[in-house]
């Protein structure tokens, strides 16, 4: 590792003193404004020159992306091509393995870095205030995600033990869930679904799951792509209801002006059009069933099973003119033993730094972290979902790190220098900790094995008695990703 030279009147930003950013998240918030400042204006024209450390809990990158889609969204997470050429290039250091507020303080932080971004994300279920919330069966949809997804910090077994489950929510995340809960085991073996994870759901007993939105089919907050690969499942019957499909003013607006809207309740009034009167004549073993105009008040357990979910019970909902929903009276009970709530993510405080606990986002202004008294924090920002809240899809998240990459660049004569900017200072005392981060390289190591655990898979007739080509299978433990991403190396890539 070499030392770069930090001569005393060397002017931050020059080739003798690159502006030293730290950004402390590698999914797509943080890997976008770390490749938002390297190709801006003032470092493209030579008058900036930056040097730009990423920071990770995980021993991977690309947060969301590995860790808060579903197996099954391969077009989704072609994402991960474009973040992996930014960080291919090597302009970019990559520290995994290093957790902010444990292995790294605000304080280091701001020692060795003249600027830092948070880009943290939401990874935690936004609360439902609703009685039975606390009783077996009930369960997070972020936290159910996150054990699908393999995520190195969640226990390796959940407890698939439903024959009929609920999901609250009418987004994305709803959609993946309930998709993922009724899909057969074996139709997900093409993804990089972790073995584990396999097992689990396909010894699952589940033959039917509700999806409930508390508005009608214009309000959903689906994308088309979601909502049709719904009907891709084999072996799965979607049903849909006709006291369901009530449309208001503010619908057929929504309907006429918006193409997406359109579009989406075209395919559910289609698949409503096509569904056998009789539902008794639709053959699947599973039932995925879309309801709308239901805003849930109790989840209920029953004498025979106390303290267990046993069932949910909901208070219809009627558009009032303007796209929203009221209460009509009208109660109605649903029989399940699990429920899955996904009304939302919701950001973690971070030590050091301001927290509206309201928003669940780290106190800012367009991306300027602002202290107790509502002023800027000279150096620190935040951009993603910790920054705005957990809202939009993952390509908006580049015009928000535009912005707050933006503030940094206006504030950079400002900016407080720091201490001790040479490039290995941080490697030296992540080291004195007795850090165990992994670098780029490291994750290129583990990329690898993981895509030839899929290649053997593959090459051994499949997986589980399945002939399927597997393209990878993702390791799950923390210390095997740790270890695998190590061995042979502990410099990182850059220094």
């Amino acid at each position: 590792m070499s030392e770069l030279p930090t001569p005393s009147n060397a002017a931050v930003g020059s080739a003798e003193r690159p502006l030293r950013v730290a950004v402390i998240g590698s999914g797509p918030a943080g890997v976008y404004a770390a490749d938002i400042l390297t190709k801006s204006d003032e470092v493209k024209s030579g008058e900036l020159t930056v040097s730009i450390d990423l920071f990770d809990r995980y021993p991977a990158p690309y947060g969301l992306i590995r860790y808060g889609v579903a197996p099954d969204h391969p077009r989704i997470k072609g994402i991960v091509n474009a973040l992996h050429k930014v960080l291919d290039r090597g302009d970019i250091r990559f520290f995994g393995n290093v957790d902010y507020g444990t292995d790294l303080s605000l304080d280091d932080l701001r020692k060795h870095y003249d600027a830092v971004i948070f880009a943290t994300g939401a990874i935690k279920d936004a609360d439902l205030n609703i009685p039975g919330v606390e009783l077996e069966g009930s369960f997070g949809g972020a936290d159910f995600v996150s054990w699908y997804d393999g995520h190195p910090d969640v226990s390796r077994e959940w407890p698939l033990e439903a024959k009929e489950v609920a999901v609250i929510g009418n987004g994305n995340v709803a959609l993946d869930v309930a998709r993922v809960l009724s899909k057969h085991a074996d139709d997900l073996l093409v993804t990089e679904i972790p073995d584990n994870v396999y097992a689990g759901l396909k010894a699952s007993p589940v033959t039917d799951v509700h999806v409930f939105g508390r508005r009608g089919p214009a309000q959903i907050k689906f994308t088309p792509l979601e909502l049709r690969e719904l009907s891709h499942s084999q072996d799965v019957d979607i049903i849909l209801y006709a006291e369901d499909f009530e449309f208001d003013e503010a619908s057929d607006e929504a309907i006429q002006s918006n193409n997406q809207i359109k579009n989406m309740v075209g395919t559910l009034t289609n698949w409503f059009a096509e569904q056998p009167e009789d539902l008794s004549e639709l053959t699947a073993s599973r039932r995925l069933h879309l309801h709308f105009l239901h805003s849930p008040v109790e989840i209920t357990d029953s004498p025979e099973t106390p303290g267990k979910v046993a069932g949910i019970r909901f208070e219809r909902t009627e558009l009032d003119g303007t796209g929203n929903a009221r209460g009509t009276g009208e109660y109605v009970d649903y029989p399940v033993q699990a429920v899955y709530r996904t009304i939302g993510y919701f950001g973690s405080p971070l030590p050091g730094v301001e927290f509206d606990h309201r928003k669940g986002i780290v106190t800012n202004d367009g991306g300027r972290v602002l202290d107790a008294s509502g002023a800027p924090v000279p150096g620190v920002y935040a951009t993603g979902w910790i920054k705005r809240g957990p809202v939009g899809l993952i390509g908006h998240t580049k015009g928000d790190a535009l912005e707050t990459i933006t503030h940094l660049l206006e504030d950079r004569t400002a900016l407080p220098v720091a201490d001790d900017a040479a490039e290995n200072a941080v490697v030296a005392l992540l080291e004195s900790r007795g850090v165990q981060y992994t670098s780029w390289d490291g994750w290129n190591r583990l990329d690898a094995h993981e895509r030839a655990l899929g290649a053997e898979a593959t090459a051994n007739g499949g997986s589980h008695g399945v002939s399927v080509e597997r393209e990878r299978i993702k390791v799950v433990s923390r210390e095997e990703m740790v270890s695998i991403s190590r061995d042979g190396a502990g410099a990182v890539v850059g220094s």
